[in-house]
């Protein structure tokens, strides 16, 4: 019987299999690139506000306490966006006819809050409670970045959920003691790992990885 295909179809099948997977697996990369890229995370992103408020300036210069402007951070979920009149308590005196603050002023003399575009927003299907995390020792820099050198806001972080998984994993590795939370300038020490277990503890940290922890 004659020979149907050519000899050469052998080889061309190999190499068609290969570009064929080949494809495939570079169309995963590339949609893995970018679903981790910064265009999808919003990471390193600088958001618009109606304000350019600078956490440089009155964090680093001026040594004002997180708490003072994110009022609920160690009681609520929310760490709270502050209200006008909290900007006014300074801005009523200092900079007081900045055409930079003229919103500030308008939402103080109409009572209608400004409208702050959030910077960690996570999905709707995910609880996250501040509080919680405060109170076990994981401080703000752990996942906002350094606010304290940062002149407009951005995401350090991707929010994604196996960057919270990381932290749930091993807490041993980021927790630090309660009294330092606040504190910007906070570093971890040499054996942070022994440390860390030893707070992780003293404070009852759990390793919590089911979904309904932050999926309910």
């Amino acid at each position: 019987m004659a020979q149907i295909f050519h000899q050469s179809t052998n080889t061309i099948s190999r190499v068609s299999l290969m570009v064929a997977l080949a494809l495939v697996g570079g169309g995963f990369y590339l949609l893995n690139v970018y679903h981790r890229s910064s265009y999808v995370t919003q990471a390193n992103v600088v958001r618009a506000q109606p304000v350019p408020f600078s956490h440089k300036h009155h964090v680093t210069a001026l040594g004002i306490d997180c708490r003072y402007c994110h009022t609920s951070v160690e009681e609520g979920a929310s760490a709270g966006i502050p209200p006008t009149h909290t900007c006014m308590s300074c801005h009523s005196q200092v900079w007081a006819t900045s055409p930079m603050l003229e919103p500030v002023r308008e939402s103080y003399r109409s009572q209608t809050p400004l409208q702050w575009t959030r910077v960690h927003d996570l999905p709707d299907f995910v609880y996250f409670d501040h509080s919680i995390h405060v109170a076990q020792g994981m401080g703000c820099s752990t996942c906002h970045g350094q606010v304290e050198q940062m002149p407009l806001m951005w995401r350090q972080a991707t929010l994604h959920m196996e960057w919270c998984l990381e932290c749930h994993r091993s807490p041993e590795l980021f927790i630090r003691p309660r009294e330092e939370v606040f504190n910007m300038q906070w570093h971890p020490p040499e054996d942070q790992i022994s440390a860390g277990l030893r707070l992780v503890e003293e404070y009852g940290v759990e390793s919590k990885t089911s979904c309904s922890t932050c999926h309910r």
